[in-house]
């Protein structure tokens, strides 16, 4: 595999990485972006022809030698994001574990995802530090909580067209009932997607779709 222009992309401003997000996401019936955990993987994945890439928390860590249990810091889950938006021209999502706090801190961590020239991402109702959502003893916090969350994520935005995704962990902890519940919350605080973790099985896909 080759890659031509290493390292001479030009960084995507935040406005125009959301824009186009935000184009593909209501123009077709899906987005594939991949999880990437480097600016080189995200390279691999645009010179593969994908339209955007996902960077994984999970993967930030791995590489970093850590287990995701929440060490990474926001300072370091921003930077490898600038990493990765400013080395391709595809938009980019990113995992931004709980906002890394409450929601005052859930305002700072998206304004420095935009600053980076993020496109959106996505905030999870684990409570503080959190785990991988395939670990076992994860814990969720209030549903209520979890909106308060979403509300600031989504007042904090400068773009109004970078996308915040809201995240729920309830399925291995509650079940689907609790998860039905937390989406349908979400969505109506005003997140622009769900994202619902720990599917294992097709079946669990029908259930989410």
């Amino acid at each position: 595999m080759t890659i031509t222009n290493f390292g001479t992309q030009q960084p995507t401003t935040s406005s125009r990485a959301t824009t186009r997000l935000r184009q593909m996401l209501q123009s077709g019936p899906m987005v594939a972006a991949p999880f990437v955990l480097n600016a080189f993987h995200a390279q691999i994945a645009a010179s593969l022809g994908f339209q955007a890439v996902y960077m994984t928390g999970f993967g930030t860590a791995a590489e970093r030698g850590y287990p995701d249990v929440g060490l990474m810091t926001q300072t370091e889950m921003v930077q490898n994001a600038r990493y990765i938006a400013s080395s391709v021209d595809v938009p980019v999502l990113c995992d931004a574990d709980t906002g890394y706090g409450n929601a005052i801190n859930v305002t700072r961590t998206v304004r420095e995802y935009e600053a980076a020239g993020i496109a959106g991402c996505h905030f999870e109702d684990q409570v503080f530090p959190k785990k991988c959502g395939f670990f076992e003893g994860k814990l969720i916090i209030p549903l209520e909580e979890h909106v308060q969350k979403i509300r600031a994520a989504l007042a904090a935005r400068r773009d109004s067209a970078f996308v915040v995704i809201a995240r729920t962990d309830a399925l291995a902890v509650n079940g689907w009932e609790d998860v039905v519940r937390r989406c349908r919350a979400y969505h109506e605080a005003g997140a622009d997607l769900v994202f619902v973790d720990g599917i294992k099985t097709v079946d669990d896909l029908r259930t989410y779709a």
